[in-house]
């Protein structure tokens, strides 16, 4: 399976309705699943790491000590100094946002757990450097692949060098970086949903990325103007000799990372600009299974209007300042220490106060991590099973991230809900309480029977304005809006972790179950991601060691 990069949908036909045929054929039902492989082939599962042989290697430095700052800085709380853009902070970026976090070992097994969630640990999502000129980087201004393995960054390309570039100040006005999808590392388990849960860990990353950027002071932009075709050419995704054998990678976004603000960004020279490529892609499996589904997903949801790609405006919603969990951590701890649940205990409760605290950081502002990286108006609530809430009773609860979506959700939703907020708050907060009662069981079937919805202290399902968005803006904002689910499911992850209690994302739930029980009847609105929170359960077989032992020894000053 190896969609096409830089492929065009026919203009006869309706994008949008293809991408809506493919979401509702990859929907979970009580009586079958979305199709899939049936059984995991453990001989073709693929390679979690992808290379790029005879690329020149920079390995970048790993942090041999924590000086970030604390764990509220994540969430917008204190400012913190721009650090100038060295060797040194470029390594930190990169292992807070897209590197290893732990190794796991088990009875002679070992694999990896990485900075960036992701969907059964696959990791399909790949990561670019689109660099300037350093003084430290020798391979001056180009396209480097960020290996986490190897804690390195593989040249791709280089672009002419300015001879004024030779001089390049380390505070210079940032660079940027390139995400990608190599979708049969997800579709080898998850078969035609994998696409799906491909967007989510594009959004994960995203909002990793600016996490990390929000410990070294730095800034990150969505650039949603670059579309599939120059992006495939800007990261060599299209250069086919690189990749003979290979599984071939889907573009998927740009963002800049923002180190001086007062300097003006370089402009990206053309792909095309390119003095020199290196490199050839390893291969991960040596045979693919083939979903033509995904294909057609792919392409049905590529980008080729750069109008039609521009941001649109925000309505303004003026929350009160973030107000997240209170931790004693700093931040490269939490971003380090985040793992996702395999089970809870099914006791833990968390008071209301940290509740809601969770559920603050996922409100988008201007100058608040992570969704002061998105361009784009809110477009996702949670509706909310709350099972062990101190000072709330258990029921049914909705998150209203857009204030200006309530109207239209009262008209979508069941007429007997109560829409009542609770009055006895110190800030008003966009709760609304739809109905009381006991939702362990619910929650549990939502979940393909999944314990870990029923044992936490909530879950919800991310809900989004669906069909009238996709028409809005086109097939391309289908992945918009997932990974908008995936960003989400970031905050999250670290507000559970800075509450003292764990997360987990859930791909697998029954769509149509939970529409129907909120009195949904078109696709309007459309439950995109599930999650959980509660007290984990750790596994005492499990032996956590140094993520970057087998590299450690090769740093300076170890």
């Amino acid at each position: 399976m190896n969609p096409s990069t830089t492929g065009t949908h026919p203009a006869n036909q309706d994008s949008v309705a293809d991408i809506i045929a493919y979401h509702d054929r990859t929907k979970h039902h009580p009586d079958r699943y979305a199709r899939g492989p049936g059984g995991l082939d453990w001989a073709t599962q693929p390679d979690p790491f992808r290379r790029f042989a005879g690329s020149p290697v920079l390995r970048l430095p790993l942090s041999n000590r924590d000086d970030t700052p604390p764990a509220a800085a994540l969430f917008g709380a204190g400012e913190t100094s721009p650090r100038p853009l060295t060797l040194e902070a470029l390594g930190l970026f990169f292992e807070l946002s897209l590197g290893l976090s732990a190794r796991k070992e088990i009875s002679g097994s070992s694999w990896f757990l990485r900075v960036n969630p992701s969907s059964g640990n696959l990791h399909p999502t790949e990561g670019y450097a689109v660099l300037p000129a350093l003084g430290e980087v020798p391979g001056g201004a180009g396209v480097y692949h960020y290996a986490p393995l190897q804690h390195a960054l593989e040249q791709r390309a280089r672009w002419p060098q300015d001879a004024k570039s030779q001089d390049a100040k380390p505070n210079a006005a940032g660079f940027h970086v390139g995400l990608t999808s190599i979708i049969w590392r997800e579709a080898w388990k998850y078969g035609e949903r994998a696409f799906r849960y491909c967007q989510h860990d594009v959004g994960h990353a995203l909002a990793a990325l600016r996490f990390a950027a929000a410990v070294l002071g730095w800034r990150v932009q969505l650039l949603p103007e670059w579309d599939d075709a120059p992006l495939a050419q800007l990261l060599g995704l299209d250069r086919a000799e690189d990749f003979p054998d290979a599984e071939r990678e889907t573009p998927e976004l740009l963002v800049r990372v923002i180190v001086d603000a007062a300097a003006e960004p370089a402009p990206l020279p053309a792909a095309a600009a390119a003095v020199e490529w290196f490199g050839q892609a390893n291969r991960l499996s040596h045979s693919q299974v083939a979903w033509p589904a995904i294909d057609e997903a792919v392409l049905a949801s590529t980008r080729q209007d750069p109008g039609a790609n521009k941001a649109g405006a925000a309505l303004p919603t003026s929350w009160p300042p973030p107000s997240p969990p209170a931790c004693d951590r700093t931040a490269g701890q939490l971003i380090r220490q985040r793992r996702s649940a395999v089970d809870f205990d099914g006791a833990t409760s968390i008071t209301r106060e940290t509740f809601l605290a969770i559920l603050d950081t996922t409100l988008p502002r201007a100058s608040t991590p992570p969704f002061d990286a998105w361009p784009f108006p809110p477009r996702l609530h949670l509706v909310l099973f709350v099972h062990r809430v101190t000072g709330l009773e258990p029921g049914l609860y909705l998150w209203l991230r857009a204030p200006s979506d309530a109207d239209m959700l009262r008209q979508a939703f069941r007429p007997d809900f109560a829409w009542e907020c609770p009055s006895d708050l110190a800030l008003p907060v966009p709760l609304f309480r739809l109905g009381n009662g006991d939702l362990r069981g619910f929650a549990r079937t939502l979940s393909c029977g999944q314990d870990i919805a029923a044992d936490s202290a909530f879950s919800l399902g991310m809900l989004a304005r669906f069909e009238p968005v996709l028409r809005e803006r086109g097939a391309a904002a289908y992945r918009e809006l997932f990974w908008e689910a995936g960003m989400i499911g970031q905050a999250l992850y670290l507000a559970a972790e800075a509450a003292g209690v764990r997360g987990t994302g859930i791909g697998c739930y029954l769509d149509d179950v939970l529409h129907r029980a909120l009195g949904l009847a078109d696709h309007g609105w459309q439950s995109l991601y599930h999650f959980t929170i509660g007290g984990p359960i750790e596994d005492p077989r499990l032996r956590t060691v140094s993520p970057y032992g087998h590299l450690e020894s090769e740093q300076p000053g170890r």
